[in-house]
């Protein structure tokens, strides 16, 4: 009985759940009771929004989880700019350096043209000014004068060495005929006075032999005359020695001259002052009629080539090595964007130099 009972019980329960409208007052106010209280079950489990508390704590976590993977993500890419920026070095104590020409004149004098104004660009080769030319075109023509007098006088010793080789040969042989000529009439004389002094006294007379003593002595004098000039006239190789010395001076007085008439004439060039490279005009300071010192600075030629000079910290040369790659910002030009490398490094400190 009570299985039928209890299968009854259930069929009903069945039935009224299936049926709600169909059941009797006291069923319905038992069945709200009951619904009341699961009711009131129920939202102990639910939040102020009417979700379930499970649903809260999932929700409390999805920050937690954001916030990880963000930290993650920085995480991660820390480690890549690491990795990218491991080998490179930075410094802001750098500056744009350059070849910077001092232009200074060579000769003295008044500008007398001025073709150049201040941070104006110049080519190789142009007029920058031009210095009062009258003084040293006036040394030029003295200098050529000076150097066709030498010229005259080297030919003169010229012509004296050539007469030389032909004139004091002749004289030597001529002292020679001449001392030949003094011996014979020597000989002649030394005769007549032995047969003077030979012969009786009655056979001559006095005036005889001494006729014949004077011209004894004559001719011996003659004969040493003509000795003395055959010594004199046998110096002559050194006698043509010193022709050709003239000649050689002479010839050093022509180059001489034709150096200072180069120097003449390159003084004269320097009155025109030329730019020796391209390159930008800057600190000038002559001006028209201005009187220059050979010297004095005059103004400045910066060429193109430009590269920069960095100052890096011992520390930070360990990696750097020449033809390394180079990122440059310009401060006045933060949009410019410059890339170059590394030319070479300094082999000396600061401090040194």
């Amino acid at each position: 009985m009570s299985d039928q009972s209890a299968s009854a019980h259930d069929e009903q329960d069945r039935k009224g759940l299936e049926n709600p409208p169909e059941r009797a007052s006291g069923d319905e106010s038992q069945q709200d009771s009951k619904d009341n209280d699961s009711t009131g079950g129920n939202d102990k489990g639910k939040n102020d929004n009417g979700e379930p508390s499970g649903s809260r704590k999932r929700s409390s976590k999805k920050p937690l989880i954001i916030l990880g993977a963000v930290a993650v993500l920085l995480a991660v890419a820390g480690l890549i700019w690491w990795f990218a920026t491991r080998n490179q070095v930075s410094t802001d104590d750098a500056y744009t350096d350059g070849n910077a020409i001092t232009m200074a004149p060579k000769v003295s004098g008044y500008v007398v043209r001025l073709a150049v104004n201040d941070n104006v660009y110049v080519h190789k080769g142009d007029l920058l000014l031009v210095i009062d030319k009258r003084d040293y075109q006036a040394h030029v023509h003295a200098a050529r004068a000076q150097l066709g007098l030498a010229q005259a006088q080297l030919k003169a010793a010229q012509v004296q060495l050539d007469i030389t080789r032909v004139q004091y040969p002749a004289q030597y042989q001529q002292a020679k005929a001449q001392i030949s000529s003094a011996q014979a009439n020597f000989q002649q004389a030394q005769a007549e006075y032995d047969r003077q002094h030979a012969v009786d006294q009655r056979a001559t007379s006095q005036q005889n032999v001494d006729t014949a003593d004077a011209q004894r002595q004559t001719a011996s004098a003659s004969v040493e005359q003509a000795r003395a000039q055959l010594q004199t006239a046998s110096l002559v190789p050194q006698q043509i020695r010193q022709a050709a010395a003239a000649v050689e001076e002479r010839r050093q007085q022509v180059q001489q001259a034709q150096a200072q008439l180069e120097q003449a004439e390159l003084n004269l060039s320097y009155c025109e002052v030329r730019s020796p490279s391209d390159g930008w005009i800057t600190r000038r300071n002559v001006q028209y009629g201005t009187f220059l010192l050979a010297g004095v600075s005059l103004f400045s030629i910066v060429t193109p080539q430009v590269w920069i000079t960095a100052n890096f910290k011992e520390s930070q040369l360990e990696r750097m090595r020449p033809g390394d790659k180079v990122n440059v910002e310009v401060d006045a030009y933060p949009k410019l964007d410059l890339h170059g490398h590394v030319d070479s490094i300094q082999l000396g400190s600061g401090s040194r130099f």
